[in-house]
């Protein structure tokens, strides 16, 4: 059975930062592309940044270039992301979602597990 489980939500201020974590079992971790997405109340699920199956591709939404990386460790089977210069808009419940042999693809169409999400909320 696969599970993932994310970590490190909470509340923080503007500008602040957070790092997230997703543990993964139950599936090859090396296999996967990780990637995250996110969604506010209201709003559709969008995709915040991902991490091809062989670590060497890194892709990210335009909103969290240069302020969110995204980072995994194989021997842990754990992927990371690193929010930093937050701000309220990143207000969502964060997923962290795997895709077989993937390359960072933005679609939530291609990940075919999913974790249930770690509340982040950044404050004014």
């Amino acid at each position: 059975q696969v599970q993932l489980v994310e970590s490190g939500g909470g509340l923080v201020q503007a500008g602040g930062s957070l790092r997230l974590s997703c543990a993964a079992s139950g599936l090859t971790f090396s296999f996967y592309a990780m990637g995250w997405f996110r969604q506010a109340p209201g709003k559709e699920r969008e995709f915040v940044a991902a991490i091809s199956w062989g670590a060497k591709r890194t892709n990210y939404a335009d909103s969290v270039k240069g302020r969110f990386t995204i980072s995994r460790d194989n021997s842990k089977n754990t992927v990371s992301l690193q929010m930093s210069s937050l701000k309220p808009e990143d207000t969502a419940l964060y997923f962290c979602a795997a895709d077989y042999y993937g390359l960072g693809s933005p679609l939530i169409h291609e990940y075919r597990y999913w974790g249930q999400g770690t509340q982040v909320t950044v404050s004014s």
